[in-house]
C-alpha cells in the first residue's frame, strides 16, 4: 500500500477496542488524535508508554486530544493486560486499546514495517486534526520508547500555528517566542498581528512573543 503522508486523510475503519467498538472518524468527533501502535501485549517498553498515556491525560483534554492505542494481539489479551500495566505503572488505564489480530489496522496505516519484523508493529504517532487529516507522524523502533512529552509538544505547535501567522523554531516549548512567516512583509499587516513587536534578525528570520500568551 501507498505510504501514509502528512495532509493525507487518516484512514478510517471500525474495530474492536478495550472499549468497546470504535468507528474511528466517528469517535475522533471534532477532537484531534493520537493513534500509537504497540509491537504486542505484555512487552516492558509498551507497559511503560501505555501508563504515561493514562496519566497525562489531563494534558490531552487540555488540546482537545483523544489517545486510541492499537496493538496486533486481540481485546481479549488487551484486558489481561491492562490490570499489568496499572498495577506496575500505578495508573488507570483511560482510554481504548485496538485489538488488531487480523492487522486491519496496522496494513491501513502501515505499522508493519517487514525489514524491522514481518508481523509485529513498529511504533508507529500518528497525529491527526479534527479534519482526520494526518498533522504529523513519528517512528520509532521497538526497542525504543516514545517521547510523548514531545508529542505534546508536537501538537501545541500545529495548534498554535494553525491560528497565527508563525513557525515555531528548534527545541521550542509553549510560551517561548516564535518565528513569523516569511510570507508576511506588509508593515501594516505585521503591526496588526504582532502589535507587541518583533526583533528581525535576518529579512526571513523575525521572532516575536508566542502571539497567545
Amino acid at each position: 500500500m501507498a505510504t501514509l503522508r502528512i495532509g493525507d486523510i487518516a484512514p478510517d475503519f471500525v474495530q474492536e477496542s478495550t472499549q468497546g467498538t470504535i468507528h474511528f472518524h466517528e469517535w475522533l468527533g471534532n477532537s484531534w488524535g493520537v493513534l500509537f501502535s504497540h509491537p504486542k501485549d505484555f512487552t516492558p517498553v509498551c507497559t511503560t508508554e501505555l501508563g504515561y498515556t493514562a496519566k497525562i491525560k489531563a494534558e490531552f483534554d487540555k488540546r482537545n486530544v483523544k489517545a486510541l492505542a492499537v496493538s496486533v494481539d486481540p481485546v481479549e489479551s488487551h484486558l489481561k493486560w491492562v490490570g499489568d500495566i496499572e498495577e506496575t505503572q500505578n495508573t488507570t488505564v483511560n482510554f481504548p486499546i485496538l485489538g488488531d489480530p487480523d492487522h486491519k489496522v496496522s496494513d491501513l496505516y502501515d505499522m508493519i514495517h517487514p525489514n524491522a519484523n514481518d508481523t509485529l508493529t513498529v511504533r508507529s504517532v500518528f497525529i491527526i486534526d479534527p479534519n482526520k487529516k494526518i498533522r504529523a507522524t513519528i517512528t520509532y523502533p521497538a526497542s525504543t520508547g516514545r517521547n510523548f512529552d514531545e508529542i505534546l509538544r508536537v501538537i501545541d505547535s500545529l495548534q498554535l500555528t494553525d491560528n497565527y501567522s508563525v513557525a515555531t523554531p528548534v527545541n521550542w516549548q509553549e510560551g517561548e517566542d516564535v518565528i513569523i512567516s516569511p510570507s508576511l512583509t506588509d508593515p501594516q499587516v505585521l503591526k496588526e498581528k504582532f502589535p507587541r513587536g518583533y526583533k528581525t534578525l535576518k529579512p526571513y528570520l523575525r521572532t516575536t512573543h508566542q502571539p497567545n500568551r
